[in-house]
């Protein structure tokens, strides 16, 4: 006999939880602000303001996102039930198959869901600009940025985000030196600030025809990209510009005039670079773009008005700094160090599966707010 019994009793147990979800989203008060959004949109000089009315919109349509992934949440629990009451009168073992795959999809965006709920920073729901530095472990490091890189690039294709590569410069023999992407989209900031830090991986490296264990070391780093309302001066004095060539895999990396920029802050040690536009001008508004979204999260972490009162403080990319350790040898896992999360399945991590980390980080940073 097939038994629905076990999901069903899981999906009423979920009640008192979808309650608390609805607490915690603010479900009624967002009802409330959608409709005084929406009557503010209606207004007669609604669009004589262009920049002011496009934010109103795209607030609209966040929040609107909110209530109907809610309400989704709550319809499509009553249907599972049903499904779940229908299966086990029919004894029918497709209906099983369906309702076992449904509601494991059910329990991914519950505990998305949920997670949003953890996202209460300013920024949280801005985009992120996230770049990967290679550190101790020569091209062993520069080829487990390369797997970074596919790993953050996956996570983001799981979550319908938007990815956008910045630049990109090569390994010397292998992978990648540093790279810098654009990632955009809901809370995309919010979620990718747990990844901030030193990653440490401990593999049997292909480099090495010893067949010997290396350790080997990258960071990274994610801001969030800063909305027109914020402004940031930068002294033009305080600024090195340097062009140069696009480097990369070919085709849409490499560029064939001197179109990527750099630019560095002289006073805080700061760099942001661009090779994504064919443009220079393109390039270096984009590169001056990311320049002030560090520069302003800089200035929050030191509670800095003055963006001359910064000086540089770079973490080293080596031992005794890492947030996180990959282990493919003598044993598989994934450990995060500041959250005790483990995972046992190394490469389904490094296939984009990180949101385990994300929440444990998430939850005890809220527990110690």
């Amino acid at each position: 006999m097939i038994d629905f019994e076990p999901i069903r009793l899981q999906l009423i147990a979920l009640e008192e939880p979808l309650h608390l979800l609805s607490e915690a989203l603010k479900i009624g008060a967002l009802g409330d602000r959608i409709s005084e959004l929406e009557a503010r949109a209606q207004e007669p000089d609604f669009w004589n303001d262009v920049e002011n009315a496009q934010r109103i919109q795209t607030q609209i349509r966040r929040l609107q996102k909110k209530v109907d992934n809610y309400n989704t949440l709550i319809s499509e629990r009553q249907d599972l039930l049903l499904l779940c009451e229908l299966g086990a009168e029919a004894s029918d073992e497709q209906v099983y198959q369906e309702v076992s795959a449904a509601f494991a999809d059910y329990e991914t965006r519950f505990e998305v869901t949920r997670l949003e709920t953890l996202l209460t920073g300013e920024y949280d729901k801005n985009n992120a600009i996230l770049t990967l530095h290679a550190g101790a472990g020569g091209t062993e490091a520069q080829d487990w940025v390369e797997m970074l890189y596919r790993m953050y690039g996956k996570w983001a294709e799981t979550h319908d985000f938007e990815w956008k590569e910045l630049e990109y410069l090569d390994g010397d023999e292998a992978g990648i030196k540093s790279v810098s992407v654009m990632i955009s989209g809901e809370n995309a900031y919010g979620f990718l600030r747990s990844e901030i830090g030193v990653h440490r991986l401990v593999r049997i490296s292909p480099f090495d025809s010893s067949g010997r264990r290396h350790t080997s070391f990258a960071s990274c780093e994610v801001i969030p990209e800063l909305d027109s309302s914020i402004h940031i001066d930068i002294n033009p004095s305080d600024l090195r510009i340097d062009t140069y060539r696009s480097s990369g895999k070919g085709g849409q990396h490499v560029n064939k005039t001197d179109s990527a920029i750099r630019l560095t802050h002289l006073p805080t040690g700061c760099v942001a670079a661009c090779q994504a536009e064919r443009s220079q001008i393109q390039n270096k508004e984009t590169a001056m773009n990311m320049l002030k979204a560090k520069l302003f999260a800089l200035a929050q972490a030191a509670h800095m008005e003055k963006i001359e009162d910064l000086k540089g403080n770079q973490m080293d990319i080596a031992w005794g700094s890492q947030i996180r350790s990959y282990v493919f040898c003598p044993y598989t896992m994934v450990k995060d160090h500041r959250t005790g999360y483990e995972e046992n399945d190394v490469q389904s991590v490094m296939d984009g599966k990180i949101d385990g980390f994300i929440n444990a980080f998430l939850s005890g940073k809220q527990i110690e707010k």
